[in-house]
């Protein structure tokens, strides 16, 4: 079902206040979701990878804009024949129901990350992201670490000095600006609460 579209590295998929009439996959590549306030700082509302769906909004209008991270491709559903669909296919409703859900806890786990210092965030964060790849020692970031830091609320510096200090602690070891080897698993952990 839906389109399959090709997106550059940078582009848009869709803009904060334009209709919300498609839901989105991504089909390969990342994309994130991200908001300018008024003072011209950015806010990332999200991190999506492949097999993940976004845009999904209940109002008339997206609250954040979307755009790739990499060159990606991302399959286009109409929103009215996916919610007629889902009312004749229970199954498809409780896909929907799912996604939702997962969309939510990933807010929640966002508003814990107010009250945890710089360590825990990033602690969070890397376990959040090495949850999609569970069986992997080692993930790699698609995003930057000022991207890391739009979402976590920080600076770059910080989330720069935070990685080293994980690394000084032999909690992570840093492989590149976007490789990342997990060496203790639970001490990311404790840290994350």
């Amino acid at each position: 079902m839906g389109a399959i579209i090709s997106y550059p590295r940078g582009g848009e998929i869709f803009g904060e206040e334009e209709a919300t009439d498609y839901l989105y996959q991504v089909v390969t590549g990342s994309v994130r979701t991200y908001k300018v306030l008024n003072d011209g700082r950015r806010q990332i509302g999200g991190f999506y990878l492949p097999g993940d769906i976004f845009g999904l909004e209940f109002g008339d209008e997206h609250a954040f804009s979307a755009e790739p991270m990499t060159d990606t491709k991302v399959r286009v559903i109409k929103r009215r024949a996916l919610h007629d669909l889902a009312e004749r296919n229970p199954s498809i409703a409780r896909e929907l129901i799912f996604h939702t859900g997962v969309e939510l806890r990933q807010m929640q786990k966002r508003m814990l990350l107010l009250i945890m210092s710089a360590q825990e965030r990033v602690a969070s964060f890397l376990l959040e992201v090495a949850e999609r790849a569970p069986a992997q020692p080692a993930i790699d970031l698609a995003m930057s670490r000022q991207d890391i830091a739009d979402y976590l609320g920080m600076t770059i510096e910080t989330v720069s000095r935070t990685l080293t200090a994980l690394e000084a602690s032999a909690a992570i070891e840093l492989q590149g600006s976007r490789h990342i080897v997990l060496r203790n698993r639970n001490t990311l952990n404790r840290l994350n609460g």
